[in-house]
């Protein structure tokens, strides 16, 4: 008596459909003219399926199996469906270039079960790299130094999962977080890839790896940051955001061209790292006895100067924390914006569209009007505009326009803060004039200019206090004796200096963390009748003498002499020698 085995000959019956159906796929691939793939059978590269959401994917009956530097090979149900045709542009859109074959039904359904092994990164439509508060956490606390990160990255480099460029890039940037770093560098050399964190504003070596892994590296970062894939050699400029826990921390990307590879620079935008309460910068009590007057009055302008990383934006935000409060309407004007305050109205403009703080400004001055072509905001912002601010802040003056109007606003009871770049506080005077703004009106509206740096603080951990000698203590005598009140000096030991030594704690820097160093000019009746006469800078500094505030020299060594800082790293950041 034979028996029938009813599993098998279901088994069998079911490899015959699906002979059936690749056959059928075969016909129909030489009909349409597009080459027949069996993704039962053809490996798949996982990586591709980033490119494509899961949910779009099985609506558009598609199935990215392969990537090949800026060509993805995509598997397809039928050439005529117009969702599959959408899907394909969109790709191109991206700066892919799709390569299509035909396939079954039972092909697509291997491929998107794939989708589970995904790393736990996927890319949204908005270009954010969302991690789950978990998993991040899982990395910070796997990556709490240099040597942790560097074997962390070691290991996925030797690995030979299919997405172990998405394991390293989160690796980099949850690194970079919990070193609070403020950018990540990968410079290509010859026969390597340097990779290096900027950490409290010094680069940082953290390993070289190879040039294969950072060409599927450098077209992840592309896709990531919106950016074309089949453009190199020129500069491009993109960002993404990682989802944080209950935040949003945004990457800004910069593509350079360089002799043997795109270099790329991405900057952490960390809110956390620019929500510095104003007590905590490091600004001299005197001086910041003055700058809580000047920010109490209801109108003119305050100024901070300095380069790009020296602190501005995060000194203009403690303003504005400090000053804010229910009665007050305060309206933004940035790009990006780098820090979310609840109860004011922030806005950004659009670099895409060229779109000027100037006409921002103008329109939150004016109350409402025309924003100007590609300057996009929500309906509730626009409304909010509409309405008369008590403050204004303009992220940067860089041309006459925005000068000119936020000069205006200042004049007509408008509190407005901004920043500029110049070297000193002395020179945001001359750079106004320069602007094409009216000397007369200049110190009329302006209430104080204030200039900055940062500074590493010395890791209280390992620091080490030695004798002051030398040419180091003639460097100090000389600079203390151009301290006419003695009110500065008190309680200080000029005897001894500070020096970083370096522990597990500071990364074997001697450093951890970063304190500012300040000067400022208030605009008296002196600097009134100087300005008047088109100066200089130095003649704006002798003539802001007599308001007994630091420079930024002054400052700084005093800030040795307490131990914030050591004098080397004072030197790295003004020059001593100047102004003594």
């Amino acid at each position: 008596m034979v028996k029938f085995n009813e599993e098998k000959q279901n088994q069998k019956l079911e490899e015959l459909k699906k002979g059936e159906a690749e056959s059928l796929t075969k016909i129909l691939s030489q009909k349409y003219g597009l080459p027949y793939v069996n993704l039962n059978l053809n490996p798949i590269n996982i990586e591709a399926l980033r490119y494509v959401k899961q949910d779009e994917a099985e609506s558009a009956k598609i199935a990215p199996f392969n990537l090949i530097g800026k060509k993805i090979q995509v598997g397809i149900l039928s050439p005529t469906n117009p969702k599959t045709l959408e899907a394909v542009e969109n790709l191109e859109k991206k700066g892919l270039e799709p390569e299509l074959f035909m396939t079954s039904e039972a092909g697509l359904d291997r491929v998107w079960e794939r989708y589970q092994d995904l790393s736990s990164s996927v890319t949204s439509s908005g270009g954010a790299l969302d991690v789950s508060s978990e998993e991040i956490s899982n990395f910070l606390n796997k990556t709490s130094n240099l040597e942790s990160i560097k074997q962390l990255i070691k290991e996925n480099l030797e690995s030979k999962e299919s997405y172990r460029i998405s394991k390293i890039l989160e690796i980099m940037l949850s690194g970079a977080l919990a070193l609070k770093a403020s950018d990540v560098h990968l410079e290509p050399e010859e026969s390597y890839i340097r990779l290096r964190y900027r950490l409290d504003g010094v680069l940082t070596d953290v390993l070289n790896f190879d040039n294969v892994t950072y060409d599927l590296l450098l077209s992840r970062l592309k896709l990531l940051s919106n950016l074309k894939l089949n453009i190199s050699g020129q500069a491009q400029d993109g960002r993404f955001s990682i989802k944080l826990r209950e935040k949003d921390i945004e990457i800004r990307t910069s593509i350079l061209p360089g002799a043997y590879n795109d270099a790329v620079v991405m900057r952490i935008l960390n809110p956390e790292a620019i929500g510095v309460p104003l007590e905590e910068l490091g600004i001299h009590p005197k001086l910041l006895k003055v700058l809580l007057y000047e920010i109490s009055k209801p109108n003119g302008m305050i100024l901070t100067t300095g380069p790009t990383g020296s602190g501005k934006t995060t000194t203009l935000y403690a303003f504005l924390k400090k000053i804010h409060s229910p009665g007050i309407k305060i309206i933004t004007i940035e790009n990006p914006i780098e820090y979310h305050l609840p109860g004011i109205v922030q806005t950004q403009t659009d670099d895409r569209a060229k779109q000027s703080l100037s006409k921002s400004l103008r329109s939150a001055f004016q109350g409402g009007g025309d924003q100007g072509e590609g300057y996009t905001f929500s309906e509730g912002l626009r409304s909010a505009l509409r309405q008369d601010p008590d403050i204004i802040m303009v992220g940067e003056i860089r041309d006459k326009e925005t000068a000119e109007i936020a000069i205006n606003a200042s004049l007509t009871g408008h509190l407005v803060f901004s920043t500029l770049h110049t070297n000193n506080a002395a020179g945001a005077f001359p750079r106004l004039i320069d602007l094409g703004v009216n000397p007369k009106v200049i110190t009329s509206a302006l209430n104080v200019v204030m200039a900055q740096r940062l500074v590493r603080r010395l890791c209280v951990d390992c620091k080490k206090k030695i004798a002051l000698e030398g040419e180091n203590k003639k460097i100090i005598e000389k600079i203390l004796e151009t301290i006419k009140d003695p009110e500065y000096l008190e309680g200080l030991d000029t005897d001894s200096i500070w020096e970083p030594v370096g522990c597990e704690k500071c990364n074997h820097t001697g450093f951890k963390g970063r304190v500012g160093i300040y000067e400022a000019v208030r605009s008296t009746e002196k600097i009134e009748e100087v300005v008047e006469k088109n100066p200089s800078e130095r003649e704006i500094e002798e003539a802001s003498k007599e308001q007994n505030i630091l420079n930024m020299g002054q400052d700084g060594v005093i800030k040795a002499l307490s131990g914030l800082t050591s004098l080397d790293e004072l030197g790295r950041v003004v020059n001593l020698f100047e102004k003594f």
